[in-house]
C-alpha cells in the first residue's frame, strides 16, 4: 500500500534522503528507526505530500503522491512531529474543524468523532484549550485527528516522544489495537518502541537505508541479542 522507488531529497547541497526504496503492506507496522537528522521526518513528509521529492516515485494505495496528491491525502492520516495543532481551540472544536476539512458530514461525522474521542479517552479535556493540555493529551488529540476519517495508511512521526512511561504505554496500546486494520509507519529513535509494536524495522542514517528486517532479525545480528547493540554496530559500520 506504500511503494517508494529511488527517493531522494536535497536541500541545496545537503542530501537529506539518498536514493531509498522500500514497500509497506497491509497489516504491517514499520518502525522507521534512526538518530536525529537521519532523514526519517523528511521521508515521512514526502510520503504525505508535505514535501516534494528531488527525485524518485512514491505511491500510496496505488496513487502517485506527486501526480495525485489529493487522492493520497484522503487515504493518509498523519501525526507530524510535535503533534502541531491550533492551541487556542479545544479538542472538540479542533476535531469538528478537521471533520469538515475531511468532508465528513451528518451522522457519519458525529459517529466518527464520538468513536475517536472514546477510543483516545479525550472526554474530560474536550472543552479545555489544547495549549493548556499535557503532552500526553496533546498527542492523543493529534492521534484523534489522524484517524478521524478512518484512513487506510497512518504516518506517525515520533508518536511517543516526550511522554512519560505511562503515556507511552497508552499510545503504544492504541497503535497495537488498530495495527491489523491499517498500514502504519512510525518514526522513532526509541529502540523499545520497535520491540513493543513494530513487525518490521528499517534503520536509516545519513539519508540511507542501512537495514530492513524484523525486530527478531535485527537481534540475530548481534551476539548480545539487544536491539540497542545492533543499532550501534550498524550505524558504526556505516561510518567506516
Amino acid at each position: 500500500m506504500i511503494d517508494i522507488e529511488h527517493l531522494s531529497k536535497k536541500f541545496g547541497h545537503s542530501v537529506a534522503v539518498n536514493d531509498i526504496s522500500f514497500s509497506v503492506g497491509s497489516g504491517e507496522v514499520l518502525g522507521f528507526l534512526g538518530p536525529n537528522g537521519a532523514g526519517k521526518s523528511t521521508t515521512m513528509k514526502m510520503i504525505t505530500g508535505f514535501l516534494a521529492p528531488s527525485s524518485g516515485v512514491i505511491r500510496v494505495c496505488e496513487y502517485d503522491v506527486s501526480r495525485q496528491p489529493l487522492e493520497v491525502k484522503r487515504r493518509i492520516g498523519y501525526l507530524p512531529e510535535g503533534a502541531s495543532s491550533y492551541g487556542e481551540m479545544t479538542p472538540f472544536q479542533y476535531l469538528e474543524f478537521i471533520a469538515r476539512v475531511r468532508g465528513l458530514k451528518g451522522r457519519h461525522k458525529a459517529e466518527r468523532k464520538k468513536e475517536v474521542i472514546e477510543r483516545l479517552h479525550l472526554e474530560k479535556v474536550l472543552n479545555q484549550s489544547i495549549e493548556t493540555l499535557s503532552k500526553g493529551f496533546k498527542k492523543r488529540v493529534g492521534l484523534a485527528q489522524a484517524i478521524l476519517h478512518d484512513p487506510e495508511v497512518l504516518i506517525l512521526d515520533e508518536p511517543t516522544d516526550g511522554l512519560d512511561p505511562n503515556q507511552k504505554h497508552e499510545v503504544r496500546e492504541f497503535i497495537e489495537s488498530i495495527a491489523s486494520e491499517k498500514v502504519i509507519v512510525i518514526s522513532t529513535h526509541i529502540l523499545d518502541e520497535v520491540d513493543a509494536i513494530c513487525s518490521r524495522a528499517i534503520i536509516i542514517d545519513d539519508g540511507r537505508i542501512l537495514v530492513d528486517d524484523t525486530p527478531d532479525g535485527l537481534r540475530s545480528r548481534s551476539s548480545s541479542n539487544r536491539l540497542d547493540d545492533v543499532f550501534r554496530e550498524i550505524t558504526r559500520a556505516s561510518l567506516t
